[in-house]
């Protein structure tokens, strides 16, 4: 666990999504399934897909509205950071592609992959950028294209992602730090509980080609296990001073019943666990700073207010990253 005093200030935040918008009815077309089976189980009620955009398109379309809304010159972004374990490419980067969409000719460029804890630990890259001096500016997107690694015939994968972007321009403010808290941590001896998107090796040489199939792949009681448990006790262990002042939890969304069974192992009230889950389903690196957007744009939450923030990302590696924000 990290403790001390940080200068990253959240500037603005943005997202993007898919044009097509698929509901539970939709998937009752093809799936053996019903809208109130799916809501009960996951709270999810609609979910965006591509069809033409990609991650990259998305991201793309993320850092403008950024500099747009912020009215900052893309020469003056120091770095980009995109978490994402759907990249379009193997290279390059979706960060260089984002790069080389929005013309930031001066700017580091790098991808994260950690899967739904991506974003959290993206944000803890630039933190550590902005407090040592290194940098003054940048962007840092979640973004994943979930339905390209899903099996649509299999219920129980095919009901709970969706694709979307969205990030956050991030500066240093020297003149406002204040007190910051992260815990990231990672369970490879747990990875085969959530995996997907093997690629085939075509080399002559290679004894083991790997699989054509692409499918994620999850065990959904062990992910389960692992959040409840796990991610609960590293919450708890978190310093309680900087637990009871937290005005919002804004946790990876990747099932509501999990959401409830985290407020309820912590002790933190449901009320400050924000939720848009319904709208989007689990976009996996997305979801965070999708839920931050929405929140910005609805008031709930306001940059500037001083309100502290927990960030919690969990899911794939297995891993979780846990991160506190001033807005």
């Amino acid at each position: 666990m990290l403790k001390r005093k940080t200068t990253l200030s959240i500037r603005g935040a943005a997202k993007a999504l898919p044009n097509k918008k698929v509901s539970n009815y939709d998937l009752t077309q093809h799936l053996e399934t019903t809208d109130e089976w799916i809501i009960s189980r996951t709270g999810i009620k609609t979910r965006y897909v591509v069809t033409d955009e990609t991650t990259g398109s998305l991201c793309g379309d993320v850092a403008r509205r950024l500099l747009t809304q912020q009215n900052v010159s893309p020469d003056s972004i120091d770095f980009i950071i995109v978490a994402t374990m759907t990249p379009d490419f193997a290279t390059p980067s979706v960060a260089a592609l984002v790069q080389r969409d929005i013309k930031a000719t001066n700017a580091m460029v790098l991808d994260v992959s950690a899967a739904c804890s991506g974003f959290v630990s993206a944000l803890s890259v630039a933190e550590k950028y902005l407090v040592s001096g290194t940098y003054k500016r940048g962007l840092v997107i979640g973004a994943d294209c979930m339905s390209k690694l899903i099996d649509w015939q299999d219920r129980s994968t095919a009901v709970l992602f969706g694709d979307g972007a969205a990030g956050v321009l991030v500066e240093a403010n020297m003149a406002s730090a204040y007190d910051y808290i992260e815990s990231l941590r990672g369970f490879g001896d747990s990875s085969q509980s959530l995996m997907g998107g093997e690629q085939v090796n075509a080399s002559p040489y290679a004894t083991n080609k790997g699989t054509v199939s692409p499918y994620l792949t999850m065990d959904g009681r062990s992910v389960f296990d692992f959040v409840s448990r796990t991610v609960s006790t590293a919450i708890k262990e978190l310093p309680s001073d900087e637990l009871n002042a937290l005005d919002y939890v804004v946790a990876h969304q990747a099932n509501l019943r999990l959401l409830s069974t985290l407020s309820k192992n912590t002790g933190i009230s449901s009320d400050k666990f924000l939720t848009n889950i319904e709208h989007y389903g689990n976009t996996s690196a997305a979801s965070i700073p999708l839920l931050l957007t929405d929140k910005l744009e609805d008031g709930t939450l306001k940059l500037g207010s001083n309100q502290i923030v927990l960030l919690a990302g969990f899911g794939g590696g297995l891993s979780y990253g846990l991160m506190s924000v001033q807005l």
